[in-house]
């Protein structure tokens, strides 16, 4: 059973014997929200009984698995309830791994004296319908801990702040103070999380004026090159600008910024030739292998753009190319970086007309 992590609280607690399920599976590559779903369960596996613990880490193809496999069906030396932890960082126990997790899971099963935790990284599609992840998730609970993205990171503030008896001014100054909040932590929720319990010090509880968070809150925005088109592609000049800045200043390399922008210009630019040849618009997506995110956001703008400027678009990331290759343009900054910059605008102002 799949649950999201805000609802594992809840969850905790419900069905078997002891009151809680045999497996808890965890994945995703948020450290923050992993390490807190972890915690829960090891809290309340403690809270159960089971005061002693095992932690196998999967490391290698030189794992011993029949060790693991025998842990679900010992007793405890001492007549403890057990909570056996098991680790995969690379998320692919092989087909050895497979075959063992699949009879431990029966093991388990009749065992009340144990409860699992198995912790994942980013599982894709595939990983998600193994059989070892589908006997995980069939005999308890697996909990998905992504990432919280920009637009829904100033609710995960103001809830985490609610939690600690905070909260900022109603209303349209809120939001604001809200959006400030999210914009100094973007991409780093185990700093966010810092923060909000700075501001739990710092502060009695009650409202939170946007001062009070001004003057508290550090600018620890970490940038992926890779949410840099979400910004791009909505003609957020703003946050495109302050995510260019943060991957200079975190030291990125300038061509794998170009990089993330001439692959937006280029798909924009090829789709479009593919809509004026007379594919249809989801058909020409599907063959750029334009895919989720992006893909709605290339459903919205490529209606309106027309061939010519997106032509005019990618001779300008060429050009781009050339000055973060060494070879200046007499019309363009010598600096890779002014360089990105101006490309980064031209897109995003071509993004944000109206149709």
């Amino acid at each position: 059973m799949q649950v999201r992590a805000e609802q594992l609280a809840a969850q905790l607690g419900k069905g078997g014997p002891n009151g809680l399920r045999p497996i808890y599976t965890l994945h995703g590559d948020e450290a923050l929200l992993v390490q807190e779903a972890a915690d829960a369960v090891r809290q309340a596996a403690r809270a159960a009984g089971h005061t002693e613990r095992q932690v196998h880490t999967v490391m290698g193809t030189h794992f011993d698995w029949s060790s693991l496999v025998g842990a679900a069906s010992e007793m405890s030396l001492f007549g403890d309830r057990q909570l056996i932890e098991i680790r995969i960082p690379s998320g692919k126990p092989g087909k050895d791994g497979s075959q063992a997790l699949q009879r431990y899971c029966e093991q388990a099963a009749g065992n009340d004296g144990i409860v699992t935790l198995v912790t994942l990284p980013r599982l894709d599609k595939t990983q998600l319908s193994s059989a070892w992840f589908t006997a995980l998730d069939g005999l308890g609970v697996s909990v998905r801990c992504d990432p919280i993205e920009r637009q829904a990171l100033p609710l995960w503030i103001a809830q985490r702040l609610k939690a600690q008896g905070q909260q900022v001014e109603p209303g349209e100054a809120g939001q604001r103070t809200l959006a400030f909040f999210a914009d100094r932590v973007e991409g780093n929720l185990l700093a966010a999380h810092q923060e909000i319990v700075k501001l739990g010090l710092l502060h009695p509880p009650g409202l939170l004026t946007q001062a009070d968070i001004e003057d508290a809150v550090v600018d620890v925005a970490r940038f992926n090159v890779f949410k840099l088109s979400e910004a791009l592609l909505s003609g957020n000049v703003a946050r495109t600008l302050r995510m260019i800045d943060g991957l200079q200043a975190e030291g990125e390399a300038p061509n794998l910024v170009l990089w993330a922008l001439a692959d937006d210009i280029q798909g924009l630019w090829r789709t479009r030739q593919a809509m004026d040849a007379g594919k249809p618009l989801a058909l020409a997506l599907r063959e750029q292998r334009v895919w989720g995110a992006k893909e709605r956001l290339f459903e919205r703008l490529l209606p309106r753009l027309k061939a010519a400027p997106l032509a005019r678009l990618v001779a300008s990331a060429s050009t781009v190319d050339g000055i973060v290759k060494g070879l200046p343009h007499p019309q363009w900054p010598t600096d890779p970086w002014e360089a990105l910059r101006r490309l980064a605008l031209q897109l995003c102002e071509l993004a944000a007309a109206p149709p």
